[in-house]
């Protein structure tokens, strides 16, 4: 029986959770599943991971992390394919007021009413704490932390230790203790998009492939809308 190893960030894991099961009944190929950030810095980001040994046959990550894997060799030309988009978004403590973010004014009011804020620190967490607080002129007036993963920042809202979390609306949608209030304003976007790929060296490319294809069809729609995601245009 064949075994395939994935390596997944956080955003795309909510289809990915709800898809698995079916296809490893429906191939016979069974997965393990190990976790990683798509960007940042520390040993918990599957570029770190893959360069201290760790093993895998698929990767699914933001573009951004998939890019910097392609630069260095890490990746088959060619193998990698867009399954789904993630708009940032903004969660509450469950139970908490939603504030109003449905524009930039309000946005900014309602950030600089919470005071803090938890950003995981991948992709979304750089644009946010280099370009996008900065340009708002937020930085000095708001607490931020960042968390080396998008669950460490929903956990500490679920305890509220923090008052907001924005991330990837997919790391937000169905989270225990986490209300998700909705999209940032389009003007502030950052529109992810979620990609898998085939590991240069892995010696199960054809399973690999076949999830790759799997998570690409049809029968994903279902579970990226229920994530929070958009589908990607073909």
């Amino acid at each position: 029986m064949a075994q395939l190893e994935v390596m997944i960030s956080g955003g795309f894991n909510g289809p990915y959770s709800a898809m698995l099961p079916e296809f490893q009944k429906m191939t016979g190929i069974t997965v393990t599943t190990k976790s990683g950030a798509s960007q940042g810095s520390g040993p918990k980001t599957i570029k770190a991971q893959l360069a201290n040994g760790t093993s895998a046959d698929v990767v699914i990550l933001s573009r951004e992390g998939l890019a910097e894997l392609m630069a260095i060799g890490k990746i088959i030309p060619g193998t990698d394919v867009d399954l789904a988009m993630a708009p940032l978004g903004l969660g509450v403590s469950a139970g908490m007021p939603k504030p109003d973010i449905s524009t930039t004014k309000a946005f900014k009011e309602a950030l600089l009413k919470a005071k803090r804020i938890a950003v995981p620190g991948s992709t979304s967490g750089i644009y946010l704490t280099k370009e996008l607080f900065p340009r708002l002129g937020l930085s000095d007036q708001i607490t931020v932390t960042v968390t080396e993963r998008g669950s460490q920042a929903t956990t500490l809202l679920a305890a509220k230790e923090v008052n907001f979390a924005i991330q990837p609306s997919s790391e937000i949608v169905n989270v225990a203790g986490v209300d998700y209030v909705g999209r940032i304003p389009n003007e502030l976007q950052l529109i992810q998009t979620f990609s898998a790929a085939i590991v240069a060296g892995s010696t199960q490319q054809e399973s690999a492939q076949k999830l790759i294809q799997y998570l690409s069809s049809p029968k994903s729609v279902e579970p990226i809308k229920n994530s929070g995601m958009d589908l990607v245009s073909k």
